[in-house]
């Protein structure tokens, strides 16, 4: 059988020569190769267009600001707060920058969560802090929240919140204050606070501070829990409960020491 003739073998050595890509494509059929220039092509528009309908068109700007959890605040003053750009492209709002600016003008504002809300919204989930105490502040209130923070002041003292009062002008309780800081203190406060059963919390009207580990609690009615630090807060809360149900006509009720409980008066 005859060899290839030296025509043939040249157009083959003619093929294998040139780059790759170029090789690759002669050997393609052409309807193969209308059909990636097709694809390319569609790839490209519709990129081109994703990127105007979220950037250059009026389909997904936003139009409106929806807030949710409020309680003290208003709708209108979160709104007012978080500056968010009405008429902006929705993709380019930085919700990071809204929480931030919220929480800076807002101290009420525990947590808050800025959502799109497509095509034309923003969405602002507020959770707002639960004052726990109070401190009085010339004619006004300042709320504690269960952190520790004073978040706001108010003229009315909100209904069933104890007050905080801090007893450290001598003796043990100013060593206490030098040594803890007064912030601190009203952590230990917060801590007890929370602590005390929901019984005797509906009837606590103040929570006085006196040193670190010398916390009392004035009920309704003048009756007193010596409840001492905020250490063991679960174990003084249950001795308390037993220990009114024992003596419910008692006056003073000490639970510092909660293995040791004593109850005294009628």
């Amino acid at each position: 059988m005859a060899g290839p003739t030296t025509a043939e073998r040249g157009e083959r050595q003619q093929e294998s020569s040139g780059p790759p890509l170029a090789r690759r494509l002669r050997r393609l059929k052409p309807p193969r190769v209308r059909t990636i220039i097709i694809l390319a092509v569609v790839l490209v528009l519709l990129g081109a267009g994703t990127v105007w309908v979220l950037y250059g068109s009026s389909w997904t700007r936003v139009e409106r600001v929806s807030v949710s959890g409020t309680r003290v605040l208003t709708p209108t003053q979160v709104r007012a707060a978080a500056e968010v750009p009405v008429g902006a492209p929705l993709i380019s709002v930085d919700t990071d920058e809204i929480e931030t600016r919220l929480r800076a003008k807002l101290p009420r504002i525990d947590t808050v969560d800025v959502v799109r809300s497509w095509p034309h919204g923003i969405g602002l989930k507020v959770v707002e802090r639960t004052p726990v105490l109070i401190v009085q502040k010339g004619g006004n209130f300042v709320e504690v929240d269960d952190e520790g923070v004073r978040f706001a002041t108010v003229s009315r003292a909100p209904k069933g919140v104890p007050a905080l009062e801090l007893r450290l002008s001598r003796g043990s309780a100013a060593a206490s204050l030098r040594r803890f800081g007064e912030d601190r203190l009203v952590r230990e406060a917060v801590r007890v606070a929370g602590a005390i059963p929901a019984a005797v919390a509906r009837q606590t009207a103040t929570v006085k501070v006196r040193s670190y580990d010398d916390i009392l609690l004035v009920l309704s009615g003048g009756r007193t829990v010596a409840w001492g630090s905020s250490e063991r807060g679960a174990l003084k809360a249950r001795t308390l409960t037993a220990l009114m149900k024992a003596a419910p006509d008692a006056r003073h009720f000490d639970v510092s020491v909660p293995t040791a409980p004593a109850s005294s008066g009628s």
